[in-house]
């Protein structure tokens, strides 16, 4: 990277302000050559990531759990994905992990040594993310975040913006608190197992028009907006942004992505949004709580773009002190599956522009009742009548509902899918899904034993 003298911030300031500031897209103040091509590039990503029969990917994300559950009962079984035979026997032993994502990697005591295994395990819509499976490591030393345009190395900043793979760790338990957004570039796996890593009191990460990040083992808390700037966002390029939301994890017109094993909470705007177009993306075993606006799949109605999205939610804790948006979705397709929802303020699951949201096997526990609205129902429709919204695919199978909770379905059950019913593979039924997302959030893994 080429130093950059403070004379010539200045002036690149003034030009901010009085000729490029009108121009802002995405954040971004100049769309210039570099921001055209990666978008392109996104974009491509995008479109091949993209399942053109979903139905598929949630089957077989259910026979996984289902695989699991009967091995925990003593049985031992294959299952052939894509001409592989897999063995997906249940170790015996202290393992504590309940789910097949976990079971991949948390049952081998050697996972410190073997961290890249993680790799292998994403399942649903993001299960072709390596991440930086295929570089070599880097390891974060220092928390700081001081120099937005030439940031230090050892640094998270100087980490995520390295061209090619890299699979990023920490050296020790740190809190960074980022004074602007981190804009990461593709190919990269931040792994913050066997530390104590928070992600707080300043700007979040930013994913934007990139592919294949695993994001692993953090806590984020406490994000605010950062406003503006100068940033870096690779080795060879950097620009100015405008202020950012205040998102945790924000995912922009990107895809394969994986958000895994995270403690979220009390950020600004949203935990995890993703838009513009974004797809392939696995968010799971991650533990949630005291927050408004969770989760935003697609931005716009009318931004046709996101009728790609395709989105797993799966082994999640919706926790205490949550209030809408787990998620809100737009025209997409999503898969909410296996997850435990507690004492919502308004809703569990939203949406508008007809999106198709299939919910199965999760445990909807509703809160006491609000004179304000009817907070028992999970599902809420925007900005459509009911003549409407009653044509959009909202499915509720083997859901739990609690303390009066009620999932409003939508659709024709009874639709004609590109399998038989002899191919249809049921999730489990909500009343498993506490122990499926019994160790959600971080994980307090210890080097030489189980995680």
């Amino acid at each position: 990277m080429v130093a950059f003298k403070s004379s010539s911030l200045a002036v690149l300031f003034f030009l901010f302000f009085t000729v490029i500031a009108p121009a802002i897209r995405a954040h971004i103040a100049k769309f210039d050559d570099y921001w055209k091509q990666r978008e392109a590039e996104a974009r491509v990503a995008a479109l091949e990531a993209y399942h053109p029969v979903p139905e598929d990917v949630n089957n077989h994300f259910n026979l996984l759990v289902e695989d699991l559950l009967v091995g925990m009962n003593g049985t031992r079984s294959y299952l052939r994905i894509n001409g592989t035979r897999r063995n997906l026997r249940v170790n015996k032993g202290p393992c504590k992990a309940t789910n097949p994502i976990d079971r991949c990697w948390r049952c081998r005591p050697k996972w410190a040594a073997e961290r890249k295994r993680l790799a292998d395990c994403a399942l649903g819509f993001g299960r072709h993310t390596v991440g930086g499976k295929y570089g070599s490591y880097y390891f974060v030393t220092d928390p700081s975040d001081n120099d937005m345009v030439n940031p230090t190395k050892g640094t998270l900043r100087h980490a995520v913006i390295q061209p090619g793979p890299l699979w990023i760790m920490f050296s020790r338990s740190m809190v960074i608190r980022l004074n602007q957004e981190l804009i990461m570039t593709g190919d990269k796996t931040i792994d913050g197992r066997g530390v104590n890593v928070h992600i707080a009191y300043g700007a979040g990460i930013t994913i934007q028009y990139v592919k294949n990040v695993i994001i692993h083992g953090l806590h984020f808390h406490d994000i605010v907006s950062g406003s503006g700037g100068l940033i870096r966002d690779s080795v060879n390029h950097f620009g100015f942004r405008s202020r950012s939301d205040g998102d945790a994890i924000s995912i922009y017109g990107s895809s394969n992505i994986w958000i895994d094993h995270n403690s979220m909470s009390n950020c600004k705007d949203g935990l995890i949004d993703a838009i513009e177009g974004s797809t392939g993306i696995t968010i799971s075993n991650n533990h949630f709580t005291n927050h408004n606006e969770v989760m935003l799949f697609g931005a716009c109605d009318g931004n046709s773009k996101d009728a790609i999205m395709q989105i797993t939610v799966a082994f999640n804790h919706f926790g205490n002190g949550l209030i809408q948006r787990m998620p809100r979705c737009r025209w997409g397709f999503f898969h909410v599956v296996n997850n435990v929802y507690r004492n919502w303020n308004m809703y569990a699951i939203g949406g508008s522009a007809h999106p198709t949201i299939i919910s199965q096997g999760n445990r909807y526990t509703a809160p006491t009742s609000n004179p304000k609205h009817d907070a028992k129902q999970v599902t809420k429709r925007d900005y459509a009548t009911e003549s409407e919204w009653k044509k959009w695919t909202w499915r509720s199978e083997g859901d739990q509902m609690r303390n009066g909770a009620y999932f409003v379905q939508s659709g024709n059950a009874s639709k004609r899918r590109p399998y038989s019913r002899l191919d249809m593979i049921k999730a489990k039924p909500g009343h498993y899904a506490p122990i499926l997302i019994r160790s959600a959030g971080a994980l307090t893994c210890r080097l030489r034993r189980l995680c």
